[in-house]
């Protein structure tokens, strides 16, 4: 009765590692931030892959590669997206069975960033190319190119650790997920010689992990002194932001009691530090501001006499159609607006339908969905003499829309948003977490005003200076240097990304000159 299970065992080991993988790599990363396991968390699947691609028929090797790098996709996303349900329930008003398939479909769709790069990888690895280097090509290559609905890069696991974000200002999120990569290969080979017994043990990989490490550590150690120099020269201003805690049902039956929170909570501001600007969150005020209105003191602000940035929406005529947008407006101290910007990239099932233009009847099976119009312009915010970056939503965790929006070299980033959606999980930390990469990419002060958490201020080498919780009302404030100048990041962008993308092909096209497995 033994002598079968041995085969079935060993069939299934491969998938084991590479559910293990995946579990390691949701607890690394931002949310669970237990950092040292984004460290590893790729060995196991380098492990499962190397099985996969070795034992069996040759037809069967391939589909294994393909199921082993599915489905440590789909553990890692559905324990970093455990979310999903929720949010697609509270945006669609679908029942729960139909959520449950659609957040299935989205985290198959985003682990297939993964089957691809198990694809390339064993490719490289057939043509006998190192597996750490492989896997550094193929990962960074599949984070850079295939698209997600919600878009991350697992270099964000390291957010807490300002002296490995500095690096990120030279080739953007890409080069801490190289960190990543990088260790957990060295890892996976040297366990691999051990559990073999295999000599010599192997030295490159292991090589290059130490010498990379330690140029990321060296580099953020330059950095955060000369930033921080930088800093203490800079102009300062203090600016105060507005977290009013208002819940879906809330803003949507008393919208009043919203504006009334962000009054009061601006005024004792006003008060007691005396802010330069304030920032109310995305949608702080909830009714329509038509076009031709050009001051907002008794619309929107009441008493307040402080410049205020804050989110609303907008309403204007487009070719003859009435035009919805999502917009931030900033004010002077008299309540004259002073500029607008227009939210460019639209959350979906919250402010658009996927499809909904093309099947209009979509919108009366999703209640809760939003019809706004996305914007194709960035532009900054006039302040003082000086311009603001400002994002509105998940804008911030976009590194190449971002980059657009720093062409003009302001010296403020301010993002506004609303996580309420998402209930009281791991996804405002993760928001937060991704927004830490902007201020670093390209060292400004980054200020976050969100409805119900984490609203807060970071510096520019990626440390938190103050944050909010979660679903409580807060009113904090920091003093911002307002800083200039370009990072090679903003310059150039997201190189890492093409070198890999160069990399991988060569590397699954040709063999190496001499073939070896290390």
């Amino acid at each position: 009765m033994s002598a079968p299970r041995a085969p079935l065992a060993r069939r299934a080991l491969p998938y084991a590692l590479a559910v293990l993988g995946g579990v390691f790599a949701f607890l690394g990363f931002a949310g669970f931030d237990l950092w040292p396991l984004a460290l590893v968390a790729f060995a196991p699947l380098f492990a499962a892959l190397e099985l996969a691609r070795t034992e069996g028929a040759p037809l069967g090797r391939a589909r294994r590669v393909l199921a082993v790098g599915t489905l440590f996709g789909f553990v890692m996303s559905w324990g970093g997206y455990y979310w999903l349900m929720h949010v697609l329930n509270l945006f669609s008003g679908f029942p729960f069975w139909l959520c449950a398939v659609f957040a299935s479909v989205l985290n198959l769709w985003t682990a297939g960033s993964f089957t691809l790069a198990a694809w390339l990888w064993s490719r490289a690895r057939d043509r006998g190319w190192n597996p750490t280097f492989a896997a550094v090509a193929a990962l960074l290559a599949c984070e850079f190119l295939y698209p997600l609905l919600f878009p991350f890069y697992y270099g964000a696991s390291f957010h807490a650790l300002p002296l490995v974000l500095q690096v990120s200002d030279l080739g953007g999120p890409l080069l801490l997920t190289a960190l990543a990569v990088i260790v957990s290969g060295a890892v996976y080979e040297l366990a691999q010689a051990l559990v073999t017994r295999a000599r010599p043990l192997p030295w490159k990989a292991p090589l290059a992990a130490a010498l990379y490490a330690a140029f990321v550590l060296g580099y953020g150690a330059f950095r955060v002194h000369a930033v921080d120099a930088e800093v203490a020269r800079a102009p300062k201003l203090v600016v105060g932001l507005v977290q009013a805690n208002m819940g879906l049902a809330e803003r949507r039956e008393n919208p009043l009691e919203g504006q009334i929170r962000h009054i009061d909570q601006s005024l004792e501001l006003q008060q007691t530090v005396h802010p330069d600007l304030l920032v109310w969150p995305e949608s702080a005020f909830t009714y329509f501001i038509p076009e031709r209105v050009r001051n907002v003191r008794d619309y929107v602000l009441g008493d307040v006499t402080t410049p205020v940035l804050f989110g609303g929406l907008s309403r204007r005529r487009v070719d003859g159609q009435e035009r919805h947008y999502n917009t931030a407006f900033i004010t002077d101290e008299h309540g004259t607006i002073r500029g607008t910007y227009d939210k460019n990239y639209l959350l979906a099932f919250g402010e658009y339908l996927p499809l909904g233009e093309t099947f209009p009847f979509l919108y009366q099976i999703s209640k809760n969905s939003g019809h706004f119009t996305p914007s194709h312009e960035v532009r900054a915010l006039p302040f003082r003499g000086y311009t603001i970056a400002t994002l509105i939503c998940y804008e911030d965790v976009l590194p190449g829309f971002v980059r657009r929006a720093m062409d003009s070299d302001p010296q403020l980033i301010v993002n506004v948003t609303n996580d309420v959606w998402f209930g009281d999980t791991t996804e405002p930390w993760i928001h937060f977490a991704l927004a830490k990469l902007r201020a670093v990419e390209h060292h400004r002060f980054l200020v976050r005003s969100t409805n119900s958490g984490v609203s807060g201020v970071i510096d520019p080498v990626g440390r938190v200076v103050t944050h909010s919780g979660v679903f409580v009302r807060a009113s904090l404030h920091a003093e911002v240097a307002m800083l200039r100048g370009r990072t090679l990041y903003e310059s150039v962008g997201d190189w890492p990304g093409w070198l890999a993308v160069a990399l991988i092909g060569w590397m699954a096209l040709r063999p190496r000159a001499r073939a070896s497995a290390g």
